[in-house]
């Protein structure tokens, strides 16, 4: 087996075709046998931490893991995920480090939405192998439910199916966790149980992108705004991260639980409040007046600005809001 492994999948890749992608490079490390695995994601074009060489700190982690075998003596896995996003001096670095690795001691997979740098894209088709995945259509989603419902021995119908890929779109992810939840279901899955179970919930994406920053997860909360940038507005998502701003703002201010939800206007058991009562002291006061700021200015910028600056823009917000969420401290 080779040591080199791409999977390039479409530019505007979405949560489905992330999902078959990592699928894909989940079941090559499988058949590789690599004992442990070290994921880097790459951040976006005007994001991750600068260093003091000519690797981001996120990239930087690469340097060992692919000049090192594993700690077991077995093989070492190494993914890397958005490889679209390197830049021109980590390219040229990473492409000397992958020259001629070795397949007994370590298996690396590149991700890529969209073509991968053309030097690396060059080493890859010479010395390792290319998977391609296309964009996933409505009709794509389909032929997925019917393998993934037999598969899983959920008994779903063409109607219930149809009414699944409507409420979910090309969403596999989002598919594969209602199958999961339809397998406890006795009654038959008809598509007014559908429309009835799964009620549409346009704010969880945002939660889970706010779950990520407050988690100081730069990668995973880059991920999760490329996904919702993939059908929603990044002035949805501003809207959403002031709010919960004013909600940790006000929190780090009050004496209590009580006092705090009465500022709010709600409950102390209700869910966002006390969310963000327990957050309370994760980011110091000056960190809250940085992410103020940041806010306010990304706010003027995507209503000033030209749209095509507007994803760097909510990129370099996420991975400032990251850092400071969790008490880095440090300006952008």
């Amino acid at each position: 087996m080779k040591a080199l492994h791409a999977i390039v999948g479409p530019r505007d890749a979405g949560p489905g075709e992330r999902q078959e992608m990592l699928g894909r490079a989940r079941r090559i490390f499988e058949e590789a046998a690599a004992d442990e695995i070290e994921r880097v994601d790459v951040p976006g074009r005007g994001g991750g931490e600068e260093s003091d060489g000519p690797l981001r700190r996120e990239v930087e982690r690469l340097v060992p893991a692919l000049q090192s075998g594993s700690l077991f003596g077995g093989r070492r896995g190494v993914l890397i995920v958005d490889a679209q996003h390197l830049q021109k001096a980590e390219t040229e670095i990473l492409t000397g480090l992958m020259r001629g690795l070795d397949p007994a001691s370590v298996t690396v997979v590149l991700v890529s939405a969209g073509a991968l740098p053309a030097a690396i894209g060059k080493i890859v088709k010479a010395e390792g192998t290319v998977q391609s995945v296309k964009k996933m259509r409505e009709r794509d989603a389909l032929e997925w439910l019917r393998e993934a419902s037999r598969q899983r021995r959920v008994k779903i119908d063409r109607a219930a199916s149809a009414a699944l890929v409507q409420r979910f779109g090309s969403d596999v992810a989002a598919l594969g966790q209602a199958l999961d939840q339809l397998g406890s279901v006795e009654e038959p899955i008809t598509p007014e149980l559908i429309a009835a179970r799964f009620s549409n919930r346009p704010d969880e994406p945002m939660w889970h992108f706010a779950d990520a920053v407050a988690d100081g997860d730069a990668g995973s909360a880059l991920r999760r705004l490329a996904d919702f940038l993939t059908h929603g507005h990044p002035l949805q998502l501003l809207a959403f991260l002031e709010g919960d701003l004013k909600r940790r703002s006000l929190a780090a201010a009050a004496p209590d639980i009580e006092t705090f939800a009465a500022w709010l206007g709600g409950s102390p058991d209700h869910y966002p409040t006390k969310k963000a009562w327990k957050s309370r002291g994760s980011a110091t006061s000056a960190d809250l007046r940085r992410a103020l700021v940041a806010v306010a200015k990304a706010d003027l910028s995507l209503k000033t600005m030209p749209e095509a600056t507007h994803r760097l823009t909510m990129e370099r917000l996420t991975v400032a809001l990251s850092r400071w969420y969790r008490g880095a401290g440090r300006s952008v």
